[in-house]
C-alpha cells in the first residue's frame, strides 16, 4: 500500500511533526509514504529524519487566525493545488492520500476525490474542517472546534496528536551533555530543578515576554534564583531575542533532541495548543499552558486535559508557575491519566487511514 501525505507549513514543527508520526506509524504498519511540501517549505524536520519529499503548491489561509480575505486568496490558488496534487497522485500510483492540516488537508482531500482515490483529513482548522468533512473520512485532533463537539459526522474520527515513538524514552545524560555544549555562559546547574519555555520550533513574541516577566520581575527572584531556564525555539522575528536576558536564560534554539530534554526538566511552560502540550503529558510533565500566544487563538487544553495542565496568560504566569511548582506532585499524577491514550493516539490513526484504503 503506498499513501501520499499532503503536508502544510515549513516542514520545521507543528503540522510537520504531526505529519512525520504518521508517516512513521503507517511504515511500521508496512505503508510505504510519500510527502508533498509546498515549494517554499525548508523541511528541516524531515530532512533531518532521512526524508525527501516531492514539490506542490500548498495553499495557507493563515489556520485558526485565517481572516476572509486570506481565506479568499487561498481559495482561489487550492483548485490549481489540488489539480497538481491529482497529477502527483497519478505519476506515484497512490492508493490513499493523507491531507494534514489547513491547506495540506484540503489540497490532499480535493485532489484525491479528483483523481479518484481515497483519502483522509487530518483536520484541525474552523477552514479544512467545513471542507474536508464533506468529502471524505476526516480525523479530528483537539485544536479543532468539532473535537470539543458531544455529536460528531459518522465520517470523523477523534484523536489526540500523533506522537513520536520512543518519546517517553528520552535520556536525561544525553540532554545534559547538547545543554553544555550550547551553555556558553555556563549558567547550567545540575543540582537545580529545570524549567522549560517553548512556543513550538519557532519562538513567538508571547512566549518571548513571558521569559522576560519571568525572569526581569524581581518579586518572582526565587524562580531564577532555584530553577534553571532553559528556551527552545528559533525567533519568528530576531527582536524577540532582545526582550530576554540570556544571563539568566539558555537559549537552546532549534533542536532535535527534545525526548532527552523532556527526561531532565521539571516543569515546561508552553502554548496552549498543538504538540508540546501532549508530548509533556505523555511523558507525565506538569506544564503550563501560556494562552492566546499564537496570533490571538485559544484552545482549552486545560479544559482537555483538567488537572495535568494549567492554564494562564500572560499577567498572571508567574503566579502560576509558582502555584505548579508548589504541586508538581499532584499535576503529574493527573497527567498519567492521560498517557497511555496520548501515546497511543498515532498507531490508532494509522490504522483508521489503512481500513479507509482497504474499504473504499
Amino acid at each position: 500500500m503506498k499513501a501520499l501525505l499532503v503536508i502544510t507549513g515549513r516542514g520545521m514543527g507543528g503540522d510537520a511533526v504531526n505529519a512525520l508520526n504518521i508517516a512513521k506509524a503507517l511504515e511500521e504498519k508496512g505503508v510505504q509514504c510519500e510527502l508533498a511540501l509546498d515549494y517554499k517549505a525548508p523541511g528541516l524536520l524531515f530532512k533531518n529524519n532521512g526524508y525527501s519529499w516531492h514539490k506542490l503548491s500548498v495553499p495557507q489561509a493563515g489556520g485558526h487566525a485565517a481572516t476572509k480575505i486570506a481565506t479568499f486568496k487561498a481559495g482561489a490558488k487550492t483548485f490549481k493545488a489540488a489539480l497538481q496534487c491529482r497529477s502527483l497522485i497519478k505519476k506515484l500510483k497512490i492508493d490513499i492520500v493523507v491531507g494534514i492540516i489547513g491547506g495540506g488537508a484540503v489540497v490532499g482531500c480535493v485532489g484525491a476525490k479528483l483523481a479518484g482515490v481515497p483519502a483522509v483529513g487530518i483536520i484541525d482548522t474552523p477552514l479544512d474542517t467545513k471542507i474536508c468533512t464533506k468529502l471524505n473520512t476526516c480525523i479530528v485532533l483537539p485544536e479543532a472546534q468539532l473535537f470539543k463537539a458531544e455529536v460528531i459526522p459518522p465520517n470523523v474520527h477523534k484523536s489526540f496528536f500523533p506522537l513520536t515513538s520512543g518519546l517517553t524514552k528520552g535520556n536525561a545524560e544525553n540532554a545534559l551533555k547538547s545543554i553544555k555544549k550550547l551553555d556558553t555562559d555556563s549558567i547550567f546547574d545540575k543540582n537545580k530543578a529545570s524549567i522549560l519555555f517553548s512556543s513550538g520550533s519557532s519562538l513567538f513574541e508571547g512566549m518571548a515576554k513571558a521569559i522576560s516577566n519571568c525572569v526581569d520581575n524581581s518579586k518572582y527572584s526565587k524562580i531564577t534564583d532555584n530553577y534553571n531556564l532553559l528556551m527552545v525555539g528559533l525567533p519568528l522575528e530576531e527582536e524577540y531575542l532582545d526582550l530576554i536576558d540570556f544571563k539568566k536564560v539558555i537559549n537552546l534554539g532549534y533542536i532535535d533532541w527534545i525526548k532527552d530534554l523532556y527526561e531532565l526538566i521539571d516543569l515546561a511552560v508552553l502554548t496552549d495548543d498543538g504538540v508540546m502540550i501532549q508530548e509533556a503529558i505523555a511523558c507525565e510533565l506538569p506544564s503550563v499552558a501560556l494562552t492566546r500566544v499564537k496570533y490571538g487563538r485559544y484552545h482549552n487544553m486545560a479544559g482537555i486535559f483538567p488537572g495535568a495542565v494549567i492554564e494562564s496568560d500572560l499577567e498572571d504566569l508567574n503566579n502560576k508557575i509558582e502555584e505548579t511548582l508548589l504541586n508538581l506532585d499532584e499535576v503529574k499524577n493527573n497527567a498519567k491519566k492521560y498517557s497511555n491514550e496520548v501515546i497511543s493516539a498515532g498507531e490508532n490513526i494509522a490504522e483508521i487511514i489503512i481500513n479507509e484504503a482497504k474499504n473504499s
